[in-house]
């Protein structure tokens, strides 16, 4: 019985080393280095090569590195069975909520516009009271950033698929309230997980339905955001700009048209970031609820995608 680790995108001997600190008995490998796949129960993984879960007969679990988890769902060859779980963590979620905030917060007031377009000139700003922000998934991050922005004075708006009351937010959900919504978001958040149902779900239509100088800020994942449709609805002047923390292709090609926008903020996929030495404890305990074939923390449907 093993543990495999599994990451075209983070080091692994980072993981390796956190893990070994905590339990040092622990049988770990590296992939593509992997002496016995008979033997491997056990995946953590961020980005793996599609195709590669298969060459393990007896794999049970595939655990996320971070809190996403499309990177496996869209994976066509998962074997049928294999548990699929997701990190929540308190560290990752502040960090989520903070940022967040700190992108509000830089829309209000402008604080990147003197200096990148060298003008001494003052411009107008608004208060937190002044603007309603709208955060569309209202899941373990969702809500988080919700009650941050509240606790600093911000109006506070959700979106989800189902009901979910929580204090202190006016809360929408399903396709029948999404336009009530998306008309009362003078700033919208993007928390989504992504699926086949969001997927592109930041588009021309949906602009459409936001108030005219609203703001976008997505720290979801990059294949939420039609691309083309956010450049033309921020050059024709309905929407005021985007911060934008995620892309379709990562790194964001040096040649990309967003690099160019003096009206999109661009950060590199920083919002919240995995700390091994903190997630560590929870991939442990789920590695010997496996073993004891209890009921593992974190699971993810692969129904809902999420």
């Amino acid at each position: 019985m093993s543990f495999l680790i599994i990451s075209t995108a983070r080091d692994p001997q980072v993981w390796i080393d956190a893990l070994k600190q905590q339990q040092p008995d622990l049988e770990i490998e590296a992939y593509p280095e992997v002496k016995h796949p008979e033997k491997v129960e056990f995946v953590l993984t961020w980005k793996h090569p599609h195709g590669a879960f298969s060459q393990f007969p007896n794999l049970k679990v595939i655990a996320s590195m971070g809190a996403g988890i499309d990177h496996i769902i869209n994976d066509p060859d998962i074997p049928e069975g294999v548990q699929i779980t997701r990190v929540i963590d308190e560290q990752l979620t502040e960090d989520m909520a903070v940022f967040v905030l700190s992108l509000c917060l830089e829309h209000l007031r402008n604080l990147s516009f003197h200096h990148c377009n060298r003008n001494w000139e003052p411009l107008p700003y608004k208060r937190p009271e002044d603007l309603q922000v709208g955060i569309m998934g209202l899941g373990v991050l969702g809500v988080a950033a919700a009650e941050k922005l509240i606790r600093n004075k911000f109006n506070v708006n959700g979106w989800r698929k189902t009901r979910k009351d929580i204090l202190g937010v006016n809360t929408y959900y399903g396709e029948d309230q999404l336009e009530d919504f998306l008309k009362n978001s003078d700033i919208l958040v993007c928390l989504l997980p992504l699926t086949s149902e969001t997927e592109n779900i930041l588009n021309r239509e949906l602009f459409q339905k936001l108030p005219k100088d609203a703001y976008l800020i997505n720290v979801a994942r990059g294949n939420h955001l039609v691309e083309e449709d956010l450049l033309e609805m921020i050059d024709n002047g309905h929407l005021s700009g985007a911060g934008l923390d995620v892309f379709r292709q990562e790194p964001l090609p040096k040649d990309h048209a967003f690099w160019k926008h003096e009206k999109i903020k661009i950060t590199p996929h920083i919002a919240s970031v995995t700390n091994p030495e903190t997630v560590v404890p929870q991939l442990l305990d789920n590695f010997r609820k496996m073993k004891n074939e209890s009921p593992l923390n974190n699971l993810v449907s692969r129904e809902k995608e999420y």
